[in-house]
């Protein structure tokens, strides 16, 4: 185990281009990909090899000894004590998040066009559709998109689902905590803007000794 590992409290956060030559991954998680559509199969090896080479950059060990269990369709997990990982991807990029505390992260393009209003309405609360009511256009989606995104990295931190969470996970604008309205649950979260994506980090950001700092890749 990495020495001191525990007592980490700057989170590592890496923007990694999805078109990047890919890393090396485990034997298994190469049968995995084998199994999976080619397109999905090349976002699977892209997302576990940067997420390996990462963390091995990060705590100076072969990529291949990271104690990572990504199976696909799953939440990334690192053995006890290793800390815990979060990922996300959109067309062109990967965002890679690692804490020493749960974490959750979403990445999405600035431009990607969404449904605003069909979301809001189905997916976001009466209070969140009035704080929005005011928006049209532009400013409407790019509110929307905020929204999901802060809703989706509270989701991954929660280890909690879409279909069951989605909801309940609020957010005011201005607000740099999301709340679970059933769970009762808070969570921290930090916006990102840089260049052409949107960012979350939802986590307990008040522990770290410093804000999270993006790492281009």
């Amino acid at each position: 185990m990495p020495l001191e590992l525990n007592s980490r409290s700057v989170m590592g956060l890496w923007l990694l281009p999805m078109q990047a030559a890919l890393m090396p991954i485990s034997k298994v998680e190469e049968q995995w990909a084998r199994q999976l559509p080619p397109s999905r199969a090349r976002q699977f090896r892209q997302s576990r090899g940067y997420i390996r080479q990462a963390l091995a950059d990060l705590w100076r060990i072969p990529a291949l000894e990271i104690p990572l269990q990504a199976p696909p369709g799953q939440p990334p997990k690192l053995a006890n004590d290793w800390g815990f990982i979060s990922f996300s991807h959109c067309c062109d990029a990967l965002l890679i998040a690692w804490a020493p505390q749960q974490v959750g992260v979403d990445l999405e393009r600035a431009d990607r066009p969404i449904a605003a209003e069909l979301l809001s309405r189905r997916f976001f609360s009466s209070e969140e559709q009035a704080a929005i009511s005011h928006l049209s256009g532009s400013a409407l989606r790019a509110a929307v998109l905020e929204q999901w995104l802060i809703k989706e990295a509270a989701i991954k931190w929660q280890r909690g689902s879409l279909a069951k969470d989605l909801i309940h996970w609020r957010c005011s604008a201005d607000s740099a905590f999301a709340v679970h309205d059933v769970l009762d649950r808070q969570v921290s979260v930090r916006r990102i803007h840089y260049s052409s994506w949107r960012m979350v980090v939802a986590g307990n950001l008040n522990a770290m000794s410093h804000p999270p700092m993006l790492c281009l890749g």
